[in-house]
């Protein structure tokens, strides 16, 4: 900007005011950021109030009559992938699958000697092991399937989350155990390592693989004749409260293959099948609806007097700051948009809040997408973005109680100042749990806006958290609020 934002005077009679006294009450609420920078509130020439705000929860779904709201994230190669179940009080339940392809390094493949004389000690499914979020002591039965050769799999296409279930042919193996012994560090042969999730199949699936050739009918001949021999992997949990998160690309994701050959002195040896690049990926998450859990009852109720918020596949809440025109313009020295944790003493111990929210807004005049914060949200290609100093990673803190919470405070200063001048209009709000990127429209000086893609959360699947809504009666002063800091004209 070239030129100076000049500020309209403050209205002499604000105090008693009955619009903005209904709408503003002055509290005590500490600044944690930019303290220096803030004069203090002396009531005399620095003042702070607070406004009432809206919220109203609502999940993302496929087929959402408003586009905006459609659920379309979709599964990369390199993204961590989810598995397993977990019952959650607040969200209902939740189930991950992943479905991959392993397959020989090169084309025509082969084995040292003819398949009559190699002789299967065992086949074993691996998965590199990240993190765990539920309850890692609880076991898991993990199940092993064959994808349906029929089923159309392919390497090229980025699959939903919500969308990429597979039809199977039969069960390959299974393996009940703890997520917490993931970490352990495993022995076998040729391969001495921790973090992973080591899955014997049968040995009819070994055999199978041991007598397949590299002729022209042979599934070893082409990438195109193995993937119609084999199509790949279903994998799910059967049993468990725990998500447990895994890297395909990463080289220790593998089907090891031990076998002896030889007729005379037989010698054992491994092969491996790998992912990469031209194997197929899913990562199907199911969340049940949220049938039987607290959020479920909030949707589409009207305002909400808590929040909801839970990571892709997922769901938000709509913001309304409707009494913020009935101020009249004044010195913003901070205004910041304060969401508090409402912390559940029966699941929070287990299902931990995400890594990060975001604050963005539904801008009608850019063809109804959302964008980032106007004047608060900075992106440039080589410093990144300022998601930090805008407030989506929270503080940690404890409540009244000794529970440990988180507390948001969102820097929106830049934004409150330019709608107080009728410069920006004043948007609706939305508050979410991004994935592990998130496209949003940054305002082009040419018109319109350009999409950018900005990291959040680590991975989908794991994080959500409960927040004291707009009306929260239980306890208002903990309730979701915009503070403005600010000095008359």
């Amino acid at each position: 900007m070239n030129r100076r934002i000049s500020f309209f005077y403050f209205s002499l009679f604000i105090a008693v005011s009955s619009s903005i006294i209904l709408s503003c009450t002055r509290i005590n609420d500490a600044t944690d950021l930019g303290d220096g920078l803030i004069p203090v509130v002396d009531n005399v020439t620095t003042f702070d109030t607070t406004i009432t705000v809206e919220t109203y929860n609502d999940s993302f779904w496929l087929s959402n009559p408003d586009p905006l709201l459609t659920d379309s994230f979709r599964m990369s190669k390199g993204a961590i992938h989810i598995l397993g179940k977990i019952n959650d009080p607040l969200f209902g339940s939740t189930d991950a699958k992943i479905y991959l392809q392993l397959k020989p390094i090169n084309y025509k493949y082969a084995f040292e000697n003819h398949f009559d004389s190699l002789f299967l000690d065992s086949v074993v499914l691996i998965l590199d092991y990240v993190e765990s979020y539920g309850d890692s002591n609880a076991l898991q039965t993990v199940q092993v399937s064959e994808i349906a050769p029929a089923s159309v799999f392919k390497a090229d296409s980025n699959y939903l989350v919500r969308q990429a279930m597979f039809p199977t042919v039969g069960l390959l193996g299974q393996k009940t155990f703890a997520p917490n012994i993931l970490n352990d560090s495993i022995k076998a042969y040729q391969d001495t390592t921790n973090n992973q999730l080591r899955i014997k199949l049968s040995d009819a699936f070994g055999n199978r693989l041991l007598q397949y050739d590299s002729t022209v009918l042979g599934a070893y001949f082409s990438d195109s004749a193995f993937r119609s021999k084999f199509n790949g992997f279903a994998i799910e949990s059967t049993s468990g409260n725990a998500l447990m998160g895994f890297n395909l690309l990463s080289g220790k994701t593998k089907l090891a293959l031990y076998y002896k050959y030889g007729i005379v002195n037989k010698d054992t040896t491994v092969r491996y099948f790998t992912f990469d690049n031209v194997s197929a990926n899913a990562n199907y998450i199911t969340r049940n609806n949220y049938i039987g859990s607290q959020a479920l009852s909030t949707f589409g109720n009207g305002q909400d007097a808590l929040v909801y918020l839970q990571n892709t596949p997922g769901t938000f809440t709509r913001i309304k700051i409707p009494d913020l025109l009935n101020v009249s313009n004044r010195v913003v020295h901070r205004a910041e948009l304060i969401a508090e944790q409402i912390y559940d003493p029966s699941s929070d111990h287990l299902f931990t809040r995400p890594d990060g929210l975001l604050l963005d807004v539904r801008d009608t005049a850019l063809k109804f997408i959302y964008r980032f914060m106007p004047y608060d949200f900075t992106y440039d290609e080589q410093s990144g973005h300022n998601g930090l100093q805008l407030g989506y990673a929270g503080k940690n803190t404890v409540d009244a109680f000794g529970n440990p919470i988180s507390v948001w405070k969102f820097n929106i200063s830049r934004y409150v100042q330019n709608v107080l001048i009728r410069r920006e209009p004043l948007h609706e709000l939305r508050l979410s749990t991004a994935p592990v990127y998130f496209d949003l429209y940054q305002p082009s000086i040419l018109g319109g806006g350009i999409p950018i893609q900005i990291g959040l959360n680590s991975s989908i699947g794991k994080g959500r958290v409960r927040l004291a809504g707009g009306n929260y009666t239980i306890d208002p002063t903990k309730k979701m609020r915009l503070r403005i800091v600010y000095s008359k004209i």
